[in-house]
C-alpha cells in the first residue's frame, strides 16, 4: 500500500514537471498571450475597448514582454535592447485615446515611431480598460502598494483611506518621495491637518474627482491630472471658501506608473516561462532652476 502511494506520488510529481516544462517551452504568440492576460483579469472588455493591438502582427511569437505606463520612443528602444518584442502599454501609442493615426496623418514623428515598431518586429498592445476593470483595479493596487496604504484602505470603497494625522504639505512631500517625482502640484492650505484621503490615479475627469471632494469624509484628493479650469479651480474655490479641502496632482504618469510595475510581476504567473520586464516611461516634464525675475 505504501509503495503504491509512493509510486503514485512520484508519478504525479513527474506529470507536474512535464506540464511545467510544456508551459514554459511551448512558444506563445502575441494573440495567445493577450487572450490569456484578459482571461486572467476576470474582466470583460467593454464595447469599443481601446485594449487592442496598435501595431505589429498578432501571430508574432513572443520572445519577451515589456510593460510600461506609456510606450514612448525611448521605451521602445529599451525594449528592443532588452530583447522584448511584446510591448504592453497602459496609455496610447499614437497621441490620442483611440490611437487614431488619421488625426496626425503623415506627421514625421508618428511615421518614424510606427516605422521603428515595424523595423524591429514589435507588437504593441494597450492594456487599459480590462486592467482597470479587474477586481481589484490593477493600476490602483500597484499604486497602493507603492504608497504603503493598504492598511489604511476603506473596506467599503477602494479609493478611500484613513491615514495617521498629517498635514497637506507633509503628505505631498511623502508622496513625492515615494514616487520619486520631480514635479507635483498642490492646492490648499499646506498646514491644514488631514487624515481622510481619496486616491484617484490617472485622469478620471471633473465629475468623479469633484464627487470625491464633495464628500464629508474626504479632505484631500490625490489624483493624476485635471484640467486647470475644472477640478483645479473647484479645489481652489473650495479652499478659498474655508472648506477643509485640498488637491494633490501627481501627474498622470507618476500616479499610474506603479500599476504597470505591478502588472509586470502579475504577468509572471500568467505567462510562466516568458521573460517579463517593467520599463519606466518617466515624467515628461523637468523643472528649470528657480530664478528671481526682475520686474
Amino acid at each position: 500500500m505504501q509503495k503504491t502511494l509512493i509510486a503514485g506520488l512520484l508519478a504525479y510529481i513527474a506529470f507536474s514537471f512535464s506540464v511545467t516544462a510544456q508551459t514554459t517551452n511551448v512558444p506563445i504568440t502575441a494573440k495567445e498571450a493577450i487572450q490569456r492576460i484578459v482571461a486572467a483579469t476576470g474582466a470583460a472588455p467593454p464595447p469599443n475597448t481601446v485594449d487592442t493591438i496598435k501595431a505589429g502582427d498578432p501571430n508574432t511569437v513572443v520572445t519577451g514582454v515589456a510593460t510600461t505606463f506609456l510606450d514612448t520612443y525611448q521605451v521602445l528602444e529599451k525594449a528592443v535592447a532588452d530583447h522584448k518584442n511584446f510591448i504592453i502599454t497602459h496609455e496610447p501609442t499614437f497621441y490620442n485615446h483611440p490611437d487614431d493615426m488619421t488625426v496626425l496623418g503623415d506627421d514625421p514623428v508618428q511615421v518614424q515611431k510606427l516605422a521603428y515598431i515595424k523595423e524591429h518586429h514589435l507588437v504593441v498592445w494597450r492594456f487599459h480598460d480590462t486592467w482597470h476593470l479587474r477586481h481589484p483595479d490593477g493600476i490602483l493596487e500597484g499604486v497602493i502598494n507603492e504608497f504603503g496604504w493598504k492598511p489604511y484602505q476603506s473596506s467599503s470603497d477602494q479609493h478611500l483611506f484613513t491615514l495617521p494625522q498629517t498635514t497637506v504639505a507633509q503628505l505631498a512631500a511623502t508622496l513625492r518621495k515615494k514616487t520619486n517625482a520631480r514635479i507635483i502640484r498642490v492646492i490648499g492650505d499646506p498646514d491644514m491637518s488631514v487624515t481622510h484621503i481619496a486616491l484617484l490615479p490617472g485622469a478620471a475627469g471633473l465629475t468623479r474627482q469633484v464627487k470625491l471632494l464633495e464628500r464629508d469624509d474626504v479632505q484631500v484628493l490625490v489624483a493624476g491630472e485635471a484640467s486647470e479650469w475644472e477640478t483645479v479651480e473647484y479645489a481652489r474655490d473650495a479652499a478659498a471658501q474655508g472648506r477643509h479641502k485640498a488637491l494633490i496632482l501627481l501627474g498622470h504618469e507618476t500616479s499610474e506608473e506603479a500599476g504597470m510595475r505591478y502588472c509586470a510581476e502579475w504577468l509572471k504567473n500568467v505567462l510562466p516561462g516568458v521573460p517579463v520586464e517593467y520599463i519606466r516611461a518617466g515624467e515628461p516634464y523637468w523643472m528649470p532652476e528657480s530664478t528671481v525675475i526682475a520686474k
